[in-house]
């Protein structure tokens, strides 16, 4: 990797420029973080897991009608994707109360929504991510109206979209974050990824509460057993294609 130009560096990928300028290569990486960086470690193998489960799960959201930053992989570990402007926004689908929804509402975990809620944060680490209201994202001139009810519509679409697929899995959507971009043409994509890292996945096998987690709840709460949850994730997703 150490002969392309670095684009840009996350905390779980590493972007590459590439010989189209409209086209980027992300290189997934092991390392996690969690509590907004403030815990760090690595997860064996979970680069690999994550850009499979996400090229799995772009491909399956574009047949949908979903438009994304997908184009392919050249390896285990890279994805060529769309250039875009990313959206400094969150935007977050729970089907089902956990983590600071509970903390924040006194909501007990578990608890099923009567409807998807679907939220939208601040990607700002200084600031710790805060939750906007849609009229503070205008205030702060981060999305226009017509972006901010197109996110919701589509945040909607892919949380049926998802909800149905992973129920098939026999895993529970228990929510999830997503990112979108703007590319060249003005078109606002689904970018960033979409797996354990940033959904949170509950095996419907399992009853316990701790054994049932299948995602980066794992690593956060030292529950152990990190990658093979991820693993088990990646069966299920690429037999239920």
């Amino acid at each position: 990797m150490s002969n392309k130009e670095k684009f840009y560096e996350g905390k779980a990928k590493i972007l590459y420029a590439t010989e189209n300028p409209e086209v980027l290569l992300t290189y997934y990486k092991d390392e996690a973080t969690a509590f907004n960086a403030q815990k760090r470690g690595s997860i064996a193998g979970k680069g690999e897991i994550n850009c499979k489960i996400s090229s799995y799960l772009f491909n399956l959201l574009e047949k949908k009608g979903i438009p994304t930053h997908f184009i392919d992989c050249p390896s285990a570990k890279e994805m060529r994707v769309k250039k875009v402007k990313i959206l400094p926004l969150e935007v977050v689908v729970r089907n089902i109360a956990a983590g600071s929804l509970c903390k924040q509402t006194g909501l007990a975990e578990g608890t099923v929504l009567k409807k998807p809620l679907v939220e939208f944060y601040y990607k700002n680490d200084e600031l710790g991510d805060p939750l906007l209201t849609s009229d503070r994202i205008l205030i702060m001139e981060l999305a226009t109206p017509e972006q901010i009810e197109q996110l919701r519509t589509l945040a909607l679409r892919i949380n049926d979209i998802l909800s149905e697929f992973f129920l098939n899995c026999g895993i529970t959507l228990v929510d999830f974050k997503l990112e979108f971009g703007i590319d060249s043409a003005g078109n606002l994509l689904l970018a960033d990824e979409i797996s354990p890292d940033t959904c949170r996945l509950w095996d419907n096998s399992e009853k316990d509460p701790n054994r049932r987690v299948m995602d980066k709840d794992r690593f956060r709460r030292d529950l152990g057993n990190v990658e093979e949850a991820y693993r088990r994730v990646l069966e299920r997703v690429s037999f239920n294609l």
